[in-house]
């Protein structure tokens, strides 16, 4: 049961991600410029990891991101991508909140369809507030 979103919300997110990542998806976080929830992590991986410092350095350049590259003729901002070694982390924003999604190898066609799915998810909720 979701505390930062309607669990119908919450739901459609982890769908939204697993659907669209499939078996590859690790973790689906939501978060907002205040707080967080890991709304999905899975079974194989560790289920008590603090996640605190984690998020707090996403959250930290969640607003940076978007104000930073504002107005660039790279166009407009649309994810952040970050490469580890075990897997990947990819962080969409929406206007005051974002989604952190772990994953394991995949291309990068794939983080783009994320990405969008997620975003268009995301305004949704935006368009509700």
């Amino acid at each position: 049961m979701s505390q930062l979103l309607p669990d119908e919300a919450a739901d459609r997110l982890v769908s939204t991600c697993r659907t669209t990542v499939g078996d590859n998806a690790r973790s689906v976080t939501f978060f907002t410029r205040t707080d967080h929830e890991q709304l999905y992590l899975r079974d194989d991986l560790e289920q008590d990891a603090d996640l605190m410092a984690f998020i707090g350095t996403e959250r930290q350049d969640f607003a940076m991101a978007s104000d930073g590259y504002s107005g660039t003729e790279l166009g407009e901002y649309r994810y952040t991508l970050r490469v580890f070694e075990n897997g990947y982390a990819v962080r969409i924003d929406g206007r005051d909140k974002g989604v952190l999604v772990t994953s394991d190898g995949m291309e990068l066609r794939d983080f783009n369809h994320l990405a969008s799915a997620v975003s268009a998810t995301l305004e949704e909720w935006e368009g509700e507030d």
